[in-house]
Formats: C-alpha cells, structure tokens, sequence
C-alpha cells in the first residue's frame, strides 16, 4: 500500500484520537488522517506541537517522522526498534554476516550505482561509456573504488555549469543533500521494517552514524534524486531551497521504478530491496533486489 508524506511547514498541532492523526491549526477546523495511511511525516516548523502519544502510535504503526533544525534542514528521525515479528533472527544473521559475504553484497550495490549513473548520463545525452566501464570492473568490496572514479566523471558532466558535489558546497548541493536526507530516511525505514539494524553497515561503519546500512542500501537509488534536482533547476529560477522545492524533493518517495513483472513506487519498491537485503543475510539468496530506475 502506498503511503502518504506529510510536510508541516507552519505551527500546527498534532495529536491523535481513535487511531487517527489530528491536525489542528490556530482559528481553523482540525483535520485527521489515519495514521495506518501515513508512511512519512516532516516537522519543519520549530513551535509544532506533538503529543507522546502521538509520537507512540506513528512509532507503532512504522511512521518515520523527520524533525527538522531552525534552519529547516532534517536533523533527526524517529524509528520504530520493534516493527518486525522475527527481528531477533534477522540481527543474528546480520550480526553473523561474514566479510566475504559484505564484500560481495557491496560489489553488487556499486555496481548498480555506476550502471544508474550511467543510464542518466545517455539520457541528458552525455557519454556513458566511461562509467560502464567501471561498472564491469568492480571488484569484490570494490577495493580498486570504481565507485569514486565514476562519481568524478559523473558529477563533471552532469551540470551545464562548473559545480563540485560537496556536502556543503554551493548551489544545487543543498538541493542534493535535501533530497539524500528524505531518501535515507526512506531506506531506513524499510530496513527498519524488514527487521535489520540500521547501524550495522555492510560497507559504511562510521561510529557516530546510526545509519550505516541506510547509506549503504541508499546508494543504487541516489539517482532519483539527482534526476529531480535537475528537473527543479530546469523549472524553477531560484537557489533557496524555498517550500515547493522541498515538496518536489519529498515527490520522490512516489516515482515509478521497474521490477521485471511489475511497477512500483519508490516506497514500495524499497522493502522489495531490503527484504532480499535480510534474504541474502539468512543465506536464503545471493543478490539483492534493485529495481530499474527507467521503463
């Protein structure tokens, strides 16, 4: 079921009654949703009110809610510990899970990231054939970083105009790192729920990070996002990453991938990915599940 993204960019508060969320403004009527409807909620607005209980059931009914700073930038989310029945197995497996086994998963996920990367490149029409090169080449734990020499020529032919990917670099980085933030917070999610621990990463091990295995998993799909930044360039005449530029980066959570029997929004097709994720963990398959990005 496709869930619905909730943006709170004003003073509201939010309560709950009879399992459903209760949106009130100052001097208006209050609103509901229900909260089984709800997959994603981002509290941008500094003096929002949320109620413990609230806040229990979104956690109870695996609602990743997304608190932002007074900057209005993501800072922290809320997660669900307890949103799978055999989730003790599954962290054993993880746990378990030998360094053969992450090499080989990482050799996967690097390549399908260059292989995305190459298919946006031919479709803004610039040279892909770099990048399938490396895709062919990458080796087990990607010791050689295929994955870094391709995001050196990727980023350069990406932009009409000279620009430097850097976490906080100039424009359109904030746009990218906006869009990156919403979409880890949806990759944990689905790992939350297919019963992995977030921390334990198969490749990223920082450990002040308690999202290691997002950044992981997040990697074969960060070309959605680079895909909708462009778009926001090419249709909108600001640099400020201004309210309808934030609800076109959260319009990502809905874009169509492609399995091969079926389509899938983005929400969906992410616990597809992280469900084969624990599989290859159990020893019950050997890849994961990657949708296409392109009919």
């Amino acid at each position: 079921m496709l869930k619905r993204t909730l943006f709170f960019s004003n003073k509201f508060s939010l309560t709950t009654k009879y399992e459903q969320l209760v949106i009130t403004k100052q001097g208006e009527k209050p609103k509901t949703v229900p909260i089984e409807d709800i997959g994603f909620i981002v509290l941008e607005n500094q003096e929002i009110y949320i109620s413990i209980p609230t806040i229990s059931k979104l956690s109870a009914n695996n609602v990743s809610v997304i608190f932002c700073d007074n900057k209005h930038m993501p800072q922290s989310m809320l997660l669900n510990l307890d949103s799978h029945y055999l989730q003790q197995v599954h962290f054993k497996h993880q746990i378990k899970a030998s360094e053969p086994l992450k090499k080989q998963l990482w050799q996967q996920i690097v390549q399908k990231k260059i292989k995305n990367q190459a298919k946006h490149l031919e479709e803004i029409g610039q040279n892909r054939n770099p990048l399938d090169y490396y895709a062919n080449n990458v080796l087990s734990g990607d010791t050689s970083n295929r994955e870094g020499t391709a995001a050196a020529y990727y980023w350069k032919h990406i932009f009409s105009f000279d620009f430097r990917r850097e976490r906080n670099g100039k424009y359109p980085n904030l746009f990218l790192n906006y869009g990156y933030i919403i979409l880890r917070a949806a990759v944990a999610r689905a790992l939350s729920g297919s019963g992995l621990l977030n921390t334990l990463g198969i490749h990223h091990h920082n450990k002040y990070n308690a999202f290691c295995l997002a950044d992981d998993i997040m990697e074969p799909y960060r070309v959605l996002v680079d895909k909708k930044v462009l778009q926001i360039i090419n249709n909108f005449d600001e640099q400020d990453l201004i309210p309808p530029i934030k609800m076109e980066l959260l319009k990502i959570l809905t874009d169509t991938v492609y399995f091969k029997d079926k389509k899938s929004p983005l929400m969906v097709a992410l616990s597809t990915t992280t469900s084969s994720l624990q599989q290859c963990f159990s020893g019950d398959r050997k890849k994961i599940i990657y949708p296409d990005l392109w009919n």
